[in-house]
């Protein structure tokens, strides 16, 4: 049975096993003497024993018991971590598995506990606020910001190393409005630098509402450091056209020509996904696609190669910022200071989601633990390059298979000679 806060599940004999003690917290049933067989006995014997102690245990639970206790408790010994895109959302209408993972997660299960959980997308063009007030509407239940990562979330580190940066992406003014919320300074959009150059881009020509939101001002003396691309690109030719102008500038001063194109401001992405998964049926080519084709137009103009960074998954840069978004949310919400032993992190995409979660597993103090659901990207009857460590149908049995693993652990942790249960259930020790 997971255990609950930080103390070990209690331990009854049979005999002291009432209904109502059984209510009152983590339980374990422990068979009468006389039914405790030795390691000298035949495998048997062994596993009749414990067939009849987990019979004695689901005898407990008859129909007319409550699903839920009437408390439930906080496990701090587990968490999850969930994409959004083709995990929980599809089309912006939530998976129909979602809605029931999330309640299992807030205490609607056989166990009786709540297990704490974040939200990690490479999604953007939003405040991580209104992406909340979104998903909460979608899945029926609050989410915090404190417990949301978008692809663009660990650019606010950044705010502080640079002053005027161009940010592209997204719909209208969001990211511009994202950018400041993070506390860059001074934020250039593409349609700033039309409006100020309307020969910039020859075959776009700002809207009426553009043309008014957009900030007129001299490029020629702003001096951009960096370039941030928050969102996927609404209009990719001209975004990649204001974007290889800077990377060939000198020294970040639109018009002008550095004689070796080596001397233009940083260009940095939100995530690295080349497809993702939409209402449509097959998969929509995403940011990562967007970041292939500058790289490679810059090589082809320049004829050299274009260095760019990419933060979102499976950086392993995104994922340390979701354990202290997560350490920060368990301590918050629950008041749980210690780190959890494992992280179940659920996604759709093997290349970013699973090598992602696989690679930081290898580096990190705790067990992160990749689960491949078949709702999203991956097809079915592919192998995945970078194989899980479970993949299942939906994320309700992602979740069902992370807390049953769980049950399974502190059951062979207090109990010995439980170690068949785990293979009766298929689960992963």
């Amino acid at each position: 049975m997971p255990s609950v806060g930080s103390g070990r599940p209690r331990r009854l004999s049979a005999a002291e096993a009432t209904q109502d003690k059984m209510a009152m917290g983590p339980t374990v049933v422990v068979p009468p003497k006389h039914l405790m067989a030795s390691s000298t006995l035949p495998s048997e014997s062994i596993a009749t024993t414990l067939e009849e102690a987990r019979n004695h245990i689901d005898s407990l639970s008859s129909p007319s018991t409550p699903s839920t206790p009437p408390e439930t408790s906080i496990t701090d010994k587990y968490a999850f971590a969930f994409d959004i895109d083709g995990v929980l959302i599809r089309g912006g209408k939530p998976i129909p598995e979602a809605i029931e993972a999330m309640r299992v997660l807030n205490g609607q299960n056989e166990y009786g506990i709540k297990v704490p959980y974040i939200f990690v997308t490479n999604g953007g063009g939003k405040t991580e606020a209104e992406r909340c007030t979104q998903l909460s509407q979608q899945l029926e239940m609050e989410v915090s910001p404190g417990q949301f990562i978008c692809g663009h979330t660990p650019m606010r580190e950044m705010a502080e190393r640079y002053n005027t940066v161009l940010v592209v992406g997204g719909e209208g003014e969001k990211c511009r409005q994202v950018a400041e919320g993070y506390g860059f300074k001074d934020v250039v959009t593409p349609g700033d630098i039309i409006k100020d150059n309307q020969d910039t881009t020859p075959f776009r020509k700002l809207t009426p509402e553009e043309y008014k939101h957009s900030r007129a001002r001299n490029f020629a003396e702003v001096k951009i450091e960096a370039i941030f691309v928050f969102a996927d690109s609404r209009d990719w030719a001209s975004d990649q056209q204001i974007i290889l102008d800077l990377l060939m500038s000198k020294g970040g001063y639109l018009g002008t020509r550095s004689k070796n194109f080596d001397e233009g401001p940083p260009v940095f992405f939100s995530h690295n996904d080349v497809v993702w998964s939409t209402s449509h049926d097959l998969t929509r080519i995403g940011m990562g696609a967007l970041r292939v084709s500058l790289e490679a137009m810059f090589k082809a103009v320049t004829g050299k190669e274009l260095q760019t960074t990419a933060f979102g998954k499976p950086q392993i840069g995104t994922f340390e910022f979701a354990t202290r978004l997560l350490q920060q949310w368990r301590e918050d919400t629950h008041g749980i200071t210690a780190p959890p032993e494992t992280v179940y992190f659920v996604g759709d995409t093997p290349e970013s989601d699973i090598r992602g979660t696989n690679e930081f597993d290898e580096r990190a103090e705790n067990s992160w633990y990749s689960i491949l659901v078949r709702t999203g990207v991956y097809q079915e009857g592919t192998k995945p390059r970078f194989q899980p460590r479970a993949t299942v149908d939906t994320v309700l049995d992602a979740v069902k298979h992370g807390i049953e693993r769980e049950y399974q652990r502190r059951l062979r942790e207090t109990l010995p000679q439980t170690g068949l249960l785990s293979q009766d259930n298929n689960v992963e020790p």
